[in-house]
This record gives structure tokens, sequence and C-alpha cells, in this order.
């Protein structure tokens, strides 16, 4: 069976990567595409003999909603998507026919989605777009994370989300780094980072980096266009807002 993911964080990637070997180890992954832009690319310069089997599909991307693929081809073949979405999002995706995988993706979950596929492999149900457009814009049901419990070792830090300067992702973990300067691992990814914080207080400048408004120093042009951020506390590597998220992170900037 031949594989294509289509996700933005590497180690999300790697892990759904692992566990579609464990269910299958003759699965073939035939590429990993982090953005709408390689994905049209890759599926493009494919005939219609050379497409993989099965598509997983994450909803965001680094360079916009991985629905707009679709705007630029026309795809048959299954999808699963991939969410950071709670249940309210889960019970809208049932209802459009599409089966989803819940981040971080359990081994069981992704069992029952393989034996989905494997059903109606000679059926694809396309995905209602316009539906699905719609779902990801409504807003969300109050309850965003207001702390997060950090353990090292024996000790077991709490840690006030309003306490957060920003998160930021190193050589494949996650750290969220305090107002004060202390730095703490977390188990989570960026992507499901961005799914438990309050829109209003944080934003994902580019694939490493989840600020806080509050943590915004300054902001510089740079060339191309680009956009680069003074950070509080001070952070490790230089800051970026990818161009792909330049625009909305003017207007959240401008809220």
């Amino acid at each position: 069976m031949n594989v294509v993911i289509i996700e933005d964080e590497d180690r999300n990637a790697r892990q759904l990567e692992r566990l579609l070997k464990k269910y299958d180890p003759t699965i073939h992954i035939m590429a990993q595409l982090p953005s709408v832009k390689e994905a049209v690319e890759w599926f493009g310069q494919r005939s219609q003999s050379s497409l993989p089997d099965l598509a997983f599909m994450d909803i965001h991307l680094e360079d916009g909603l991985s629905f707009r693929i679709f705007e630029h081809l026309h795809l048959t073949l299954p999808i699963i998507f991939t969410t950071a979405y709670d249940e309210y999002m889960q019970k809208a995706f049932k209802v459009n026919s599409i089966d989803y995988l819940l981040k971080p993706v359990a081994f069981e979950e992704l069992v029952a989605a393989m034996e989905k596929f494997k059903t109606i492999r000679n059926q694809p149900v396309l995905p209602d777009l316009s539906a699905l457009l719609q779902l990801i814009q409504k807003p969300q049901p109050a309850g965003f994370r207001e702390r997060f419990m950090v353990t090292i070792g024996t000790k077991i830090f709490s840690v006030e989300v309003s306490d957060i300067a920003y998160f930021y992702s190193e050589e494949k973990a996650t750290f969220l780094l305090s107002k004060s300067g202390q730095m703490l691992p977390l188990e989570y990814s960026l992507d499901q980072l961005s799914a438990q914080l309050n829109p209003t207080h944080f934003f994902r400048v580019s694939r490493q980096f989840i600020v806080a408004r509050t943590a915004i120093q300054a902001v510089h042009a740079y060339s191309a266009g680009r956009l680069k951020l003074d950070l509080q506390p001070i952070a490790r590597q230089e800051v970026f807002v990818s161009i792909s998220r330049l625009s909305d992170f003017k207007d959240w900037l401008g809220r």
C-alpha cells in the first residue's frame, strides 16, 4: 500500500509513519509534504496510475488550510484527516463522512481508520469543502488551557498560561519559556498547543514559535517583506514571522 503524509510537523509525521509500519510493515510512505504548495506540486507531477492509495492530511499546514489543495487539484483518493481539535470537531467530521485521527494519534484509532479505509478504498469519498471550511472558521467553544503541569524528575511545576511568554520547538522537543525566564519541556507539539491556547493572546508565528502578545517587544521590517520579532525574555534564536502568516499576524497584532 502506498501512502502520502501531508503534515508540517516532522515529529507528527515520523510518529504517524511508525504507527503505520507497526500496523503493516509493507506500507510504503511515498512522501511527506509540509505545505499546500508542495502538495500541489507533488500531486501535479504524478499520473493517475502513480497516485498513492491513501493520504493522511493535517488540517493546518505551514502555508494555510490543507483544503486549499483541492482548489488546485481534482483528487479522488481516500483521505484521513489528522486534527488537534476536540470532541466538538470530531463530531463535525463524522457528519461529513470523512475519517479523522485526533492528535496525538493513538495506535488503536489508526487501526480503526485503516480498517474503515479498506472497506471504502474503491469508493473514495470527496470532502465537502464548503462545509469543512465553515466548521473550521466557526468560533470554538470556550475552554482554553489555563495552566500546564510539567514534571521534571520528582518535581512538578504548575505554570499559569498568563505567565508564559512563548513556546518553541528545538531538536524535536517542545519547550515553554515563562516571563521570568524559566524554560520547561512539554509533551505537546506546537500543533497541539495551537488548539489549546486562546488565539486572542497567542499566535503561531512560524513552525518553531508560538508567542504571547505580551512577549513581543518590537517588530522589525526585514528583507523580502519579512518581519523579525524581539521577544522578552530574549529567544535563543532569531524569531521571524513566516511569509504565509504575515497577513494574519498583522491583523492579530492590530486587534
